[in-house]
Formats: structure tokens, C-alpha cells, sequence
């Protein structure tokens, strides 16, 4: 199964304050309609069989598939070419269906995810409100509902480095903001006469950028080496610090995936300058309750 930052198995989410906030219910009924495995799996199959067509179309004339890929794949296509982009979604399908490991995957490869989870989404969503026994064909992923993409990155990616300047879609607050820092954080050292590459070596540790996602904001194409997926035993706990008590969160006790949630919850459906001015408030109750 692939490895992103909360598990993609666990269906039925539950926030111990939801029975004291309508609207917190509302948001985690929403959050229980979703099966994630099925998202990821069928925007990565998509994907798949979408390229294999056009590389089939194009008679293996890769001049003539660029423009393809450049719209499949928007980011991904920067560093890799569409032999290269068939052999990253058939290993992702395969450790996604795996069930006896947890594959984790570098910033080459959460790009990839990214572009197929986006274009699968619109496609579904669209799919829901026009054809809703179409949708039927793809086992019922979210109940008939549209799915949220912003708020499923919001919930399941670490972050969005590998998207350090480049302009997504989507508000993506949280990690916009970070991308933000670190854009200014290149340019300040830039400015001192230093290069990209060398900008990012000096603010790597700062923000602790992955040396994956410093290759993708370089535009460097992809290597061989880049290209494994590491994996470790489905038995190990790799989520088990998510439910563990946290004493920095909005209340004492929270845990790191209620607070994720709950943060979720304030943010969905909100333009960047929304966001801004809810983190302020939230910030303010924070001082004020003494946290």
C-alpha cells in the first residue's frame, strides 16, 4: 500500500468534538463517505490507461506525445518522458496493491500522484453531477458525493514542495504558505549572487527540503536511482504517532490526526485570504485559552 501521510485504508474517521459541532459532524460524515484506496487506485489506473493509448497513438514518437503529457501530466511531465511516466504508475499501482508493505515514495513520485489524483478527480466529479450511474462504474469511491481535492491534499500529502514555483489549481493553504517561504527564502539568497541550486542547499535544512523535491524544483529529470520505492512491513506502525496525545494542539489532549482534521475542517472551501484571516482567529483563541 502506498505510504502517504495518513493512512489511505482507514475509512471511517471519527474527532472526538464532532459530537459537540454540527458542522465538525458534517465535515467527518463527509470525510467517512470517502474510500481512499479506491480514490488512489483508480486515478493511478486512469492515468495508466489514458498514456498507454496516446504512446500507442503515437506510434512510440515521442515529439508527438509531449503535448499529451504536458496535459496528463502538467508537473510530472517536467522530468520524465512518457516510457519513463508508464514505468513510475505501473510500480505506484503495484505497491498500492500490495498489502503486506508500506511503499513510500520521494517527490518524483508524489508529483506523479498529484497530477493523476487531480485530472481523476475532476473526471469523477463531473461524472457525479452529470452522470451519476457512470460514477457507479468506479465502486462507489465517495457515496455520490464530489470529492474535495484540495482537502484530500490537505489531509494526505506531507507537503508541496516539489511545487515550490509553480502555481497550482487549488488554495492548498497551508502548503502554499510554506512554498511561499521558501520561493522568498531562494530569491533572498539569490540575491547575494548565489545560484538556484546553491539558494537551496543553504535554506535545505531550514525547511527541511527532501533532496527529491530540491531535484524537482531544479527541474532536474529523473535518475535511475529515484526511481525505487522504499518499503517496510505492513506491520510496522508508521501511523501510530498520529493517535498519540498531543499537549500543543487546540486543546490538551489532542491528537496530531484530530488536530489535523479539525484543521482541515476550518480551511475547506476557503480562498487563500479566507484561510488567512480563519488562522488568525484560531490563533488569537489559542493565546487567549493559553496554548
Amino acid at each position: 500500500m502506498l505510504a502517504f501521510a495518513k493512512d489511505i485504508t482507514k475509512n471511517n474517521p471519527t474527532h472526538s468534538e464532532e459530537a459537540n459541532d454540527a458542522k465538525l459532524k458534517s465535515y467527518m460524515d463527509y470525510q467517512r463517505r470517502l474510500n481512499h484506496e479506491l480514490f488512489v487506485y483508480h486515478s493511478l489506473e486512469h492515468a495508466k490507461t489514458c498514456l498507454q493509448k496516446n504512446i500507442e497513438d503515437c506510434r512510440g514518437d515521442n515529439e508527438k506525445l509531449k503535448p499529451c503529457l504536458q496535459q496528463v501530466f502538467p508537473f510530472a511531465h517536467r522530468f520524465a518522458d512518457g516510457n519513463v511516466l508508464m514505468l513510475m504508475l505501473r510500480k505506484l499501482i503495484n505497491g498500492h496493491n500490495s498489502s503486506n508493505n508500506w511503499y513510500r515514495m520521494n517527490a518524483f513520485y508524489y508529483t506523479l500522484v498529484y497530477d493523476c489524483l487531480e485530472r481523476f478527480c475532476k473526471i469523477y466529479n463531473r461524472l457525479v453531477r452529470e452522470s451519476p450511474e457512470k460514477a457507479g462504474d468506479y465502486n462507489d469511491i465517495s457515496g455520490g458525493t464530489e470529492i474535495d481535492f484540495d482537502d484530500w491534499v490537505q489531509l494526505f500529502f506531507h507537503d508541496l514542495d516539489f511545487l515550490v514555483g509553480r502555481k497550482p489549481h487549488y488554495t492548498h493553504y497551508t502548503f502554499s504558505k510554506r512554498n511561499a517561504a521558501i520561493a522568498e527564502a531562494i530569491d533572498r539568497a539569490m540575491k547575494t549572487g548565489k545560484s538556484r541550486a546553491d539558494a537551496l542547499a543553504e535554506i535545505r535544512g531550514e525547511y527541511d527540503i527532501d533532496t527529491s523535491a530540491i531535484a524537482v524544483i531544479l527541474g532536474k529529470r529523473i535518475e535511475e536511482k529515484d526511481l525505487e520505492l522504499f518499503y517496510t512491513s505492513a506491520e510496522n506502525p508508521i501511523y501510530e504517532y498520529l493517535y498519540q496525545s498531543e499537549e500543543m494542539g487546540f486543546g490538551d489532549g489532542e491528537t496530531l490526526i484530530d488536530h489535523s482534521y479539525f484543521l482541515s475542517f476550518q480551511l475547506k472551501g476557503l480562498s487563500a485570504q479566507e484561510a488567512e484571516a480563519v488562522m488568525a482567529e484560531l490563533s488569537k483563541t489559542r493565546k487567549t485559552e493559553g496554548h
